[in-house]
């Protein structure tokens, strides 16, 4: 769900919430808060962000994005792990130890709080928000996109 314009804090946004998904997006809120305090929550993209970095590609294109987000969806809740080692995007190396869910290059889905393994997402949000600090979110060469 993207959030109405009127929505611009993380406690507007989650309060806005349908009560089951209001108990997901808090417990994994507050995962994300105590994994990852260097990165303060805000709203971006009609959803929770914790922390922004900025980017530039290759052909000129550049913005600001968050390392970490959540969104309550349609049909599931998105987890977006947003960096990158060597190895490849966070959520992709690690989505065989995440539990029930569903993962893209940094997002991971999941319906019940239960099919995600939250230690496994904690270590993967604290791991980025240790790869920021660093200024490391992405290796030189990885192709972001």
């Amino acid at each position: 769900m993207k959030a109405s314009s009127s929505i611009t804090t993380p406690k507007q946004y989650i309060e806005s919430l349908p009560d089951d998904r209001r108990e997901i997006i808090q417990a994994v809120y507050d995962m994300v808060c105590k994994a990852a305090p260097e990165l303060k929550p805000h709203i971006m993209s009609g959803m929770i962000g914790f922390g922004t970095y900025h980017y530039k590609y290759a052909s000129g294109r550049e913005g600001d994005w968050m390392i970490i987000g959540l969104a309550s969806q349609k049909n599931y809740v998105s987890l977006y792990v947003c960096c990158a080692t060597p190895q490849g995007y966070l959520a992709e190396v690690h989505k065989d130890r995440l539990g029930k869910v569903s993962v893209g290059k940094s997002c991971i889905r999941f319906k019940k709080l239960e099919d995600l393994n939250f230690k496994v997402a904690a270590e993967l949000v604290a791991e980025s928000a240790k790869l920021y600090e660093a200024g490391k979110l992405f290796p030189d060469d990885f192709a972001v996109g």
